[in-house]
């Protein structure tokens, strides 16, 4: 079953930001990324961008992986349909949201 064009520009957006990302010590590299997904250690993107927008209705406009005092977690940027941008943390094993905060 082809992908949905929605979700295969999300995906796209998802990498790019993933790739282009500046190198903080804390930041996941792509590589990585799929590493860690092959062995199960994290959730697919598209799992966790589900959960988001159920947290969070709009659009996603960044996202990244950073290993934060050990665990693995999602940083995803939703621009809402009032303008406002929020960032929401998710943990990247579980899918489960652990903050939702103004974006500054």
């Amino acid at each position: 079953m082809p992908m949905p064009a929605f979700l295969r520009r999300h995906l796209i957006a998802a990498m790019l930001a993933l790739a282009a990302g500046d190198a903080r010590a804390d930041d996941v590299g792509p590589e990585v990324a799929r590493q860690l997904l092959s062995e199960g250690r994290i959730r697919p993107l598209a799992e966790i961008l589900d959960a988001v927008k159920a947290a969070v209705p709009g659009e996603m406009v960044e996202v990244e992986l950073e290993l934060d005092d050990g665990t693995y977690v999602y940083e995803v940027k939703q621009l809402r349909p009032d303008g406002r941008v929020q960032e929401v943390k998710a943990d990247a094993a579980t899918g489960k949201i652990l903050k939702i905060e103004d974006d500054d």
